[in-house]
């Protein structure tokens, strides 16, 4: 007998079947902690009705420290109007609320990163139900979805939209679409170290259209990364012709990365004081120093050096100068004329 899983404890205080009009509401999470024995973790959600149309879902947030979208999202819940709408849009700022009112990476509840809970499990930890919730019940209900993350405290990234290799033809072509139209200064055909538990798979194993993005870091934002990010998320909507209007570009014109493997990554293998050697974005050959990692224990021993394993566009490193082993240093993409499938 085939066993499923019981109904999500999280409930709607907004109306999903609505055609039209704006809500305001709450994914409300049942939990019994210390502070309040009755209680419930309220994730803020807005959805904008505009008739017949697509639905777009838009996430930030899921990450606590990662600025950018949480106050984009925050800002287009507080002006989007249903008369500017064809379709829906789902508008989530805070995806892991406990983490984003913590400024975390991760639930100070249970410790869980949202971006690794995935599917998600309705009898398991908060972290898990939220992403049960999004995996069962909001995910089937979009026909697009944009996720925008930054950096958070320990990375700063270039600005990029990006979509992943798919086996769907079609699916991975209206990706990269959507992803060239958010019109970040980059756009990056993404590798993940491991894609397994993410929401990005959940989605797109969905067949659904999927753009993430990386729009800084350093567990802040600036003026010019939160344009980008509005900026984006307009292009995005007007691209899925969710609402009319023109793409806006980037002030350049975009350039475009490939991640060939997990070998882009560089991560150290030694705890000490780092010293970066190239700049974000700098362009870099194969064997060029990157960064140089020193023994903060002891004086006159050498630096470790970290070298580029491929050539190409530093485009994250780490932030704090303090590493250890395991942490990831850099991050090489290749320039390439064209992310087409071949």
């Amino acid at each position: 007998m085939t066993s499923y899983p019981r109904p999500s404890p999280i409930t709607s205080t907004v109306d999903f079947g609505v055609a039209e009009g704006i809500q305001h509401g709450y994914l409300k999470l049942p939990v019994s902690v210390d502070e309040s024995a009755w209680g419930a973790v309220m994730i803020p959600i807005t959805v904008v009705a505009g008739g017949e149309g697509p639905t777009a879902l838009l996430t930030a947030g899921i990450h606590g420290d990662e600025y950018e979208g949480i106050t984009a999202l925050h800002s287009l819940a507080a002006t989007l109007s249903p008369e500017q709408v064809n379709g829906r849009v789902i508008i989530i700022p805070m995806a892991n609320l406990p983490a984003a009112m913590a400024g975390l990476r991760t639930s100070p509840m249970d410790k869980g990163n949202l971006n690794r809970s995935f599917p998600g499990n309705p009898d398991g930890t908060v972290t898990e139900q939220i992403a049960d919730y999004m995996n069962r019940v909001l995910i089937p209900k979009c026909d697009v979805a944009l996720d925008l993350h930054s950096g958070g405290r320990t990375l700063d990234i270039l600005p990029f939209a990006a979509f992943h290799a798919l086996n769907n033809d079609w699916q991975e072509r209206s990706c990269l679409a959507a992803a060239t139209a958010f019109s970040a200064p980059y756009v990056l055909k993404m590798v993940e170290l491991d894609a397994t538990r993410l929401y990005d798979t959940a989605v797109e194993r969905q067949g659904k259209v999927f753009v993430t993005t990386e729009l800084g870091g350093g567990g802040t934002s600036t003026p010019r990364s939160v344009e980008i990010t509005k900026r984006g998320v307009e292009n995005f909507l007007i691209h899925n012709h969710i609402l009319e209007g023109d793409i806006t570009p980037s002030e350049e014109l975009p350039i475009y990365l490939d991640m060939q493997s997990a070998d882009c990554y560089i991560q150290s293998e030694h705890s000490g004081l780092l010293e970066m050697m190239v700049t974000l974005g700098d362009r870099v050959e194969t064997g060029d120093v990157l960064a140089r990692v020193y023994d903060m224990t002891r004086t006159g021993v050498p630096p470790v050096e970290y070298c580029a394993r491929n050539a190409g566009i530093l485009m994250a490193r780490r932030f704090p100068a303090q590493v250890g082993m395991g942490d990831t240093i850099a991050v090489i993409a290749n320039e390439v004329a064209s992310l087409e499938r071949k």
